[in-house]
């Protein structure tokens, strides 16, 4: 295992977190090298004499593998196998790889393959580009390039059927969140970095069998179940995939569609691993995916696990205006879960619009936006052709639906949020 270290050490929790990924994707680590260097070499990434390090050592511990706790490109990947003469994998590679083990749903093996086959088009394309410099040369006329050629074809079809079975997977999701939206049941995501305790939690008050294991990646497919009882009334609870530090970009592109169940959640409960030091940097993460789904702006319930792991009792915390801001609990022994039911049910409550708005033949357009976000109870058409709407919905919805141009934005603003 090589911890190129480029700069600043960023400590041991990184080589802690590879050290991790390594054993979950259930490989065995012999050895460690630590390869400290102020910039990243082009052709290794770390100096030529820590390679002969890394060979030397390999070969002494007979190690069959060596990872590289870094993204390498594809030069360097080829360069690093052709010099230690034996197989590299790269953070990315690795994650891609327990991703592609640990996938169960047939919607998670195609966004997996999506994004395998995402990273090995940039190695197809790029790791080759030398014989493009030398088409029509000597050696480099006809099967040559092909292949290569082939290759690349081969590839993009199978990314454009990939990607299109996706979006109808993706359409039925979508579907699927509307009739959720119908039945007033309010969701809650569940969301955090991976092994803080989600899938744990989300057995404890569901009574389900997401698989909860120490180890990185657990769980990968979506689960969606429904509480009785648990906020006052029923509630869908979702378990989604961990997020980690420099998650590959493949993986977020193709698992973009089930994190986009998150933009439904009535609340997102933000799972946090209380007795790991590098809880900040790991809220950091999870916060920055949010963002960047478009999920940031999302009412938000912090939940602080494992707190038998720490000197900490299990509690609620308030903001300075009351509000339940979090909750110390573990999801592992049972304590604290009441104080976590209650503030389910306090926050569930916050928020929502519940009336009989009276929308004019002109606002139709707003009509219609509102029985496609699913919050119509009921309808009663006027003689003139208006609408009495009875709806139901989240005050965050509302302001969306206020932000329209024109007309539809300002007739919002009027019925629902005055």
């Amino acid at each position: 295992m090589l911890h190129p270290v480029l700069g600043p050490d960023s400590g041991e929790e990184s080589r802690t977190e590879f050290r991790l990924l390594a054993r979950s994707a259930g490989l065995e680590v012999v050895d460690e090298v630590l390869a400290p260097r102020d910039a990243p070499d082009p052709k290794y990434l770390v100096g030529s004499g820590k390679v002969d390090e890394v060979r030397e050592r390999a070969e002494a511990s007979e190690a069959q593998l060596v990872l590289v706790n870094g993204r390498l490109s594809p030069v360097q990947e080829r360069n690093l196998a052709r010099s230690l003469k034996r197989g590299v994998l790269d953070r990315t590679t690795l994650i891609l790889d327990i991703f592609a083990q640990r996938a169960r749903s047939h919607e998670g093996k195609l966004q997996v393959e999506l994004a395998q086959l995402r990273h090995l088009s940039t190695r197809l394309v790029r790791g080759w580009t030398h014989l493009e410099r030398q088409r029509g040369g000597i050696g480099m006329r006809g099967p040559g390039e092909t292949q290569l050629e082939t290759d690349r074809r081969l590839l993009g079809n199978r990314i454009r059927q990939l990607t299109a079975r996706l979006e109808k997977v993706q359409q039925r999701r979508e579907q699927g969140r509307r009739a959720r939206n119908r039945s007033e049941v309010p969701l809650v995501a569940l969301v955090g970095y991976t092994n803080a305790g989600k899938s744990t939690l989300f057995n404890r008050l569901t009574s389900g069998e997401v698989m909860a294991r120490d180890q990185l990646f657990a769980t990968l497919d979506p689960t969606v179940r429904r509480i009785e009882g648990l906020a006052g009334s029923s509630v869908l609870m979702s378990d989604t995939v961990g997020f980690i530090r420099e998650l590959p970009h493949e993986l977020v592109a193709a698992f973009r569609s089930t994190l986009e169940e998150t933009l439904s959640a009535s609340l997102v409960v933000h799972v946090i691993d209380a007795a790991d030091p590098d809880r900040l940097q790991q809220q950091s993460v999870v916060e920055e995916v949010l963002d960047d789904i478009g999920a940031g702006e999302l009412p938000m319930l912090k939940v602080f696990n494992k707190v038998d792991l720490t000197e900490r009792g299990p509690g609620l915390e308030r903001d300075a205006d009351g509000r339940i801001t979090a909750v110390w609990l573990s999801a592992e022994g049972g304590e604290g879960l009441d104080d976590f039911a209650a503030a389910l049910s306090e926050r569930l409550a916050e928020g929502r619009i519940r009336r009989e708005i009276h929308v004019p033949v002109e606002g139709q357009r707003l009509r219609s936006r509102l029985f496609d976000l699913g919050v119509v109870v009921d309808e009663r058409i006027e003689d003139d052709g208006s609408s009495r709407l009875e709806v139901d919905l989240d005050e965050r919805d509302a302001r969306k639906l206020a932000r329209l141009r024109g007309a539809d934005g300002q007739l919002a603003e009027q019925l629902l949020l005055n």
